[in-house]
C-alpha cells in the first residue's frame, strides 16, 4: 500500500459507517411530522419515484455495473478509449453553390458531420457541385430527403466512385423513415424500400440507411419513457418486416440509426441514452447475430424543440447547453445543437455560431470527449438507467401485445398515450409546476414582440394528409399557449394602450414585497405593463397613484390580516379590476361577499387566469 492509499485509509477510518436506517431516522426527525413521500420523493412523468438520495445498496444487484466500455450490452457506450462524438450541423440545400460554400465555412469552424436537407432531386453531377472540395471520408455526410431515396443514394455513391473514394471509409446516412412519415402524415413509402437501400449501401458499412426518430414522440410532448419505448417498437417493426424479407440481423441492425431529442431533464436524459443502448442490445441478441458488435446502437441526438421559446429566446442557449451535456455524457455518437432562434426564424449566423461553439467548448475546454462514460458508477444515474429501461420495456411489450407499432398507431394507442402525457405537461406549465424560464415564470418585463409572427410558430405542426383515416402525431412547443397569450397583448398594444397592472403595496413589509414580486411576475407573463411600488400609507393614497398611472388592474399586496379592511376599501375606491395577491382562506368568504372576486396565488392556473383578465379588458 502506497502513502496516498494509507492516507485515505486513515481518513476514512475516522468517520464511522452510517447505515441507511440512520440516515432515514435523521431525515424523519428533520421533517417534523411532514409526509416523507410528498416532501422528498419526486414522482416523475416517467412513472419513476426518485428518492432524495441513493447509496451503494441501491445498485448492488444491477448487472449493468459489470459491463465495460465498448462491451455488450453497451450501456457504457460503443467506444473503449474516448467519448469523441461528432459535431453536426444541417444545411438546407436551395442553391448548390451556396450550400457548398456554407458547408466549407462550417467545416473550417469545427463541424465534423454535415446534414444536407435537400429541397429537390440531385443528380450525380449536382452532387459534384454540392460536395466540391469536401473530403467525403474525413467527415460524416447525411442526406435528408423526403422522397426518391433510392435514386438519390445511387447518384451519391456514383459521384463518390467517380472521385475514386473508398466506400468502406464513408460514413453518414440517408434519411429513410416511412414509419415516422406514417405517424405524422398518415401515408408513407413502402418499408420494403429499406431492403434495397440496405443492399445498395452494403459496400459502405459505416453508412446508415434507416432512421428511427424517437425525437418525433418527444416533440409531441411525450415522456422520456414513451420516447424510448415507441422508438424501440418502431425499430422492432423494421426488424420484423426486413427479416421476413430474408435479410439477416447482421445486415439490418448496423444500418439503423436512432435519432433522439434531448430535453432539459438533465440526469434522466443521460440515463435515457444509456438505457436505450442496453435495451437495443438485448433486443438484437434475441435474433442471434454473428457477433456482439451488431447489437451496438448508433445514436444521433438533437436538442429538444418542445421546450424552446419565442419570448426571451436567449434562455434557449442555456437549455441547449445542458441538453448537449446530457447527450454527450450519455454517450451519443453525434449531436446537433439547434440555434437558439431556430424555433421562430431562419437561424442567424450568430445563432449557428453559438450552437457550434457550445459543442466545441464541451470538447476543447471541458474535455468531455476524453472520458468514456463519465457518469458510470453514479448511484443516481445507474438507478435511473435501470428504472427507465424497466418502464420503457413494459410499454414496449404493451405495444407489441397490441400487434406492434403499425397496429397500435392505427388503433390510436400511441397517439392517445402521448396526448395524455402532453395534456398533463400542458397543465403543469399552466400551473407553473413545469417551469419555462422567461415564459411562464420570471418573464422579461421590457420585452415586446415588434415583429409579426407566422401563425404556425404559435400552433402545433400539422402535416396530415387529407386521405388519412387515423389521427396523426402533431409536434408542438410547450410554451406556445403562453406565447399566444402574450402575443395577443402585444398585438392589442400596437393600436391601443397596453394594459397597466398596478401593485398597491401596504402594511407588513415582508408580505407586501413578496406578494408584489409574485404578482408582478404573474401579470408580466401576459405582456401587461407592471408598476411596482415601495408602499403606501393608505388605500386612498394607493388608488390616487393608480389613477395617475392610468391602471387597468390594481393588485392589493399585503398580509392576510390586513386584507380584511384594506382589500374591500381598495375595491370600493378602484374603478378598474381589483385583484388580491394571495388566498386569505380565513376571510375569503367575507371578501367575496364584499365584491372581491379575483385572487391570484401559487395554486392558480396562471394561463387560464390571465386569459380571463384579457377577456375582461377586451383584448381579442
Amino acid at each position: 500500500m502506497n502513502s496516498t492509499e494509507k492516507g485515505f485509509e486513515k481518513l476514512f477510518s475516522e468517520f464511522p459507517e452510517v447505515t441507511t436506517q440512520e440516515w432515514e431516522d435523521v431525515i424523519i426527525k428533520d421533517l417534523k411530522g411532514a409526509d416523507y413521500d410528498r416532501k422528498l420523493v419526486w414522482k416523475t412523468n416517467e412513472g419513476i419515484n426518485v428518492k432524495p438520495y441513493y447509496r451503494a445498496e441501491d445498485v448492488a444487484n444491477l448487472e449493468q455495473l459489470d459491463s465495460k466500455p465498448g462491451a455488450f450490452p453497451f450501456v457504457r457506450g460503443n467506444r473503449t478509449s474516448d467519448n469523441n462524438w461528432l459535431i453536426r450541423q444541417d444545411i438546407v440545400v436551395e442553391d448548390l453553390k451556396e450550400a457548398n460554400k456554407k458547408a466549407l465555412f462550417v467545416l473550417n469552424r469545427g463541424i465534423e458531420s454535415l446534414g444536407f436537407i435537400l429541397t429537390e432531386f440531385l443528380s450525380e453531377k449536382q452532387f459534384g457541385i454540392l460536395l466540391k472540395n469536401i473530403e467525403a471520408t474525413a467527415i460524416e455526410i447525411n442526406i435528408i430527403c423526403g422522397s426518391h431515396q433510392l435514386e438519390i443514394l445511387e447518384n451519391y455513391f456514383a459521384y463518390l466512385r467517380s472521385q475514386k473514394v473508398d466506400l468502406k471509409k464513408v460514413s453518414g446516412s440517408i434519411t429513410f423513415n416511412p414509419y415516422t412519415e406514417l405517424a405524422m402524415t398518415g401515408t408513407s413509402d413502402s418499408v420494403l424500400m429499406a431492403k434495397e437501400l440496405i443492399k445498395m449501401s452494403a459496400k459502405a458499412p459505416q453508412f446508415k440507411a434507416i432512421a428511427v426518430h424517437g425525437s418525433i414522440f418527444h416533440n409531441c410532448g411525450s415522456s422520456i419513457v414513451q420516447e424510448l419505448a415507441f422508438a424501440l417498437v418502431t425499430a422492432s417493426e423494421y426488424l420484423n418486416k426486413l427479416t421476413d424479407e430474408g435479410l439477416s440481423i447482421d445486415e439490418i441492425a448496423p444500418k439503423m440509426r436512432f435519432d433522439f431529442a434531448v430535453g432539459s431533464n438533465y440526469f434522466m436524459e443521460i440515463a435515457k441514452i444509456r438505457a436505450a443502448r442496453m435495451l437495443w442490445a438485448n433486443m438484437i441478441e434475441a435474433y442471434k447475430p454473428s457477433n456482439k458488435e451488431t447489437a451496438q446502437m448508433f445514436v444521433h441526438s438533437t436538442t429538444s424543440s418542445w421546450n424552446k421559446t419565442v419570448y426571451d429566446p436567449y434562455v434557449n442557449m442555456l437549455r441547449t447547453t445542458t441538453e448537449a451535456m446530457s447527450s454527450v455524457i450519455g454517450g451519443t455518437d453525434s449531436l446537433t445543437v439547434n440555434a437558439f432562434d431556430e424555433s421562430f426564424a431562419e437561424p442567424t449566423e450568430f445563432g449557428e455560431r453559438i450552437a457550434r461553439n457550445q459543442q466545441l467548448l464541451l470538447k476543447e475546454e471541458s474535455y468531455l470527449d476524453k472520458v468514456v462514460d463519465p457518469s458510470a458508477g453514479s448511484y443516481y444515474i445507474e438507478s435511473l438507467t435501470n428504472s427507465i429501461a424497466t418502464e420503457a420495456w413494459k410499454l414496449f411489450l404493451e405495444v407489441e401485445d397490441k400487434g406492434g407499432f403499425i397496429e397500435a398507431l392505427h388503433a390510436g394507442f400511441i397517439q392517445e398515450t402521448i396526448r395524455e402525457m402532453a395534456q398533463k405537461r400542458d397543465m403543469d406549465i399552466a400551473n407553473r409546476k413545469e417551469i419555462f424560464l422567461g415564459t411562464n415564470q420570471f418573464p422579461n418585463f421590457t420585452e415586446k414582440m415588434e415583429t409579426e409572427l407566422d401563425a404556425d410558430i404559435l400552433f402545433e405542426y400539422d402535416i396530415t394528409d387529407e386521405k388519412t383515416k387515423f389521427e396523426t402525431l402533431k409536434p408542438y412547443r410547450g410554451a406556445q399557449a403562453f406565447e399566444r397569450l402574450r402575443y395577443r397583448t402585444d398585438l392589442f398594444a400596437t393600436a391601443n394602450k397596453r394594459p397597466v397592472v398596478f401593485m398597491l403595496t401596504y402594511g407588513n413589509l415582508n408580505m407586501r414585497k413578496a406578494r408584489a414580486t409574485f404578482a408582478s411576475n404573474f401579470f408580466a407573463c401576459a405582456g401587461f405593463e407592471v408598476i411596482d411600488n415601495a408602499g403606501f400609507k393608505s388605500a386612498e393614497e394607493g388608488i390616487e397613484a393608480a389613477k395617475k398611472a392610468n391602471a387597468d388592474i390594481v393588485v392589493v399586496c399585503s398580509s392576510d390580516d390586513e386584507y380584511a379592511e384594506l382589500a374591500p376599501k381598495v375595491h370600493e375606491l378602484n374603478e378598474g379590476i381589483t385583484v388580491v395577491a394571495g388566498y386569505p382562506k380565513a376571510i375569503l368568504d367575507d371578501l367575496k361577499a364584499k365584491g372581491l372576486e379575483h385572487f391570484i396565488h401559487v395554486k392558480s392556473n396562471v394561463l387560464e387566469t390571465l386569459e380571463k383578465f384579457q377577456n375582461e379588458l377586451g383584448i381579442e
